[in-house]
């Protein structure tokens, strides 16, 4: 058995995980006013650097906004938050995320991959091709559900490449942290081998240069997923 390298986190890290829980819990309500950086930094014990970085991160995941000559404030991140603010939500819940948001990420992957395969069946190489059938081989032989939920990450930004269109590999990119999320889900509980087998059969379908029938199996692998035997929630 192989262990991971232990690391302790920073006091950054620690400040900005004490400030997202006060907010997520409630303790610091939308629209409240946070300490400035001097008051939180005696009272936490640390420079006044570690809480300055800390909340220039807190602002890129949209937790909270600096407003000249105000102070600090709790936005309203369910309203104006970003793919960041989701990622820390689901991280504090315990990866806990409602029903209807899961139906509407996977929704909105639904339309996603259908363009993907749609682009990847009209512009595909033969190289191409073989490129996603290797990169289909790789979700099974993975050892592990990190390996493979990076594996199905390389599959289907591989569609978003061969299909030529410059914008859905930044798509995907953008969306990795959420849909890594997700392929986590599915692979604890239904295994690894049920991802490949979808993935092998979108794969043979693509080969075969359908699209009304890629379009059709990505839907019923989805639909699977949202409300059929294999739901992630």
């Amino acid at each position: 058995m192989q262990f991971q390298k232990l690391s302790a986190p920073s006091l950054k890290d620690l400040f900005i995980s004490q400030i997202k829980e006060s907010i997520l819990s409630g303790q610091l309500p939308v629209g409240s006013r946070i300490p400035s950086e001097r008051e939180l930094a005696n009272q936490m014990q640390v420079s006044r650097a570690v809480i300055n970085s800390g909340f220039d991160e807190l602002v890129h995941q949209g937790f909270i906004e600096i407003r000249p000559r105000q102070g600090v404030y709790v936005t309203d991140y369910a309203r104006y938050g970003n793919i960041d603010t989701l990622v820390a939500i689901m991280e504090y819940n315990g990866e806990t995320i409602r029903p209807q948001e899961i139906k509407s990420i996977l929704e909105f992957r639904r339309a996603v991959e259908h363009l993907a395969t749609d682009e990847l069946i009209r512009m595909a190489s033969q190289e191409d091709m073989e490129h996603i059938g290797e990169l289909t081989e790789a979700i099974g032989a993975a050892g592990s559900i990190s390996e493979a939920v990076e594996a199905a990450f390389c599959f289907q930004h591989g569609l978003a490449m061969a299909g030529g269109n410059t914008i859905l590999p930044l798509i995907y990119v953008s969306f990795k942290p959420v849909t890594s999320k997700m392929w986590q889900r599915f692979c604890k509980r239904y295994g690894i081998q049920l991802l490949y087998e979808n993935t092998k059969e979108l794969y043979g379908i693509l080969r075969r240069r359908d699209a009304d029938a890629a379009r059709a199996c990505t839907d019923k692998h989805l639909d699977d997923i949202i409300s059929g035997e294999h739901k992630i929630y």
